[in-house]
């Protein structure tokens, strides 16, 4: 019972904890945007650096994730343009759908690998988000493009955009380092240092950015994007490492990350590119508050015993 306490009590402790500054001691937006761009830029891409340089790559099933992985996406991107389809909803509202059907929080992810699976379990919950990122990444960007007046998008302006993303940055410093033994003396435990912060860092502003007043928005199609998400997109990952013949830790690490709720960043995405900000401030919204409920279920389900 500890162990459970010691994942889930933190994770979204931290979460109530920045809805609660947010709203008492740091109510000033600039002060979530500086902590916003710290996480984002420095932080996270230092933990999946220091995370993914310590591993040996000879040892990862990393072929057998990204196929889970990425065909499980491809599904989700065509269940959630469906659903919005079938809701008759309009281009914007289709990309936040989107949104909330196949991107995750990797900060919830990293702080329930951490916690109940150890080092072994960042590692490859790094690996998760270095094959997840990318992706995600490019199937949104090509969605908010071929919508409304923008025209057909631009090969080299979408490549670019994901290229200079620093999570993805991040994975690949990683990768290049494992490559060529890992980080030097001095540097590792600073990269390290900053890669800790970034789990409590980026969970306070994510809670931060939640917010009551979106529930009521379109609530029968927040519920059907979070039943996507919270159950659909964990179980087709789980069949597809099945079926591949993935490890059990493998898999529990693809499962467990794509059953997070969607990123908090997601209705800065939609507000910068055109998408329904309101509806995806909805759908972040109810999808953590059910993830309280979902999560602790995937973990129990997919713990290697």
């Amino acid at each position: 019972m500890s162990a459970w306490l010691d994942a889930f009590v933190p994770a979204f402790g931290l979460l109530a904890l920045g809805a609660l500054l947010r709203r008492t001691l740091l109510r000033e937006d600039a002060v979530w945007a500086g902590v916003e761009k710290l996480v984002f830029w420095v932080l996270l891409p230092s933990l999946l650096a220091g995370a993914l340089s310590a591993v040996d790559l000879r040892a990862l099933p990393i072929g057998g994730m990204a196929t889970a992985i990425w065909l499980a996406l491809l599904v989700g991107t065509g269940l959630s343009v469906l659903l919005a389809r079938a809701f008759g909803t309009d281009h914007p509202a289709m990309t936040s759908v989107l949104q909330g059907g196949i991107r995750f929080n990797n900060l919830m992810g990293f702080a329930i690998a951490g916690a109940v699976f150890g080092a072994p379990g960042l590692a490859l919950g790094a690996v998760a988000t270095g094959l997840i990122v990318p992706a995600v990444q490019l199937i949104t960007t090509l969605a908010f493009a071929l919508g409304g007046d923008r025209g057909p998008p631009r090969p080299a302006a979408v490549l670019r955009q994901v290229a200079l993303n620093p999570l993805i940055i991040g994975c690949a410093a990683g990768f290049l380092l494992a490559a060529l033994g890992g980080l030097p003396a001095g540097i590792a435990p600073t990269v390290r240092a900053l890669g800790q912060a970034s789990v409590a860092l980026g969970l306070l502003t994510v809670g931060a950015a939640l917010g009551a007043k979106a529930l009521r928005d379109r609530v029968t199609l927040q519920a059907a994007t979070g039943v996507l998400k919270l159950f659909g997109m964990p179980a087709i990952t789980w069949a597809l490492c099945a079926a591949l013949g993935l490890e059990p830790l493998a898999t529990a690490m693809a499962v467990i990350f794509m059953a997070q709720p969607t990123a908090a960043t997601a209705y800065v995405t939609a507000r910068i590119m055109g998408g329904d900000a309101p509806l995806i401030a909805a759908i972040t919204t109810t999808e953590h508050l059910a993830a309280i409920v979902t999560l602790p279920l995937w973990v129990l389900l997919i713990a290697p015993v």
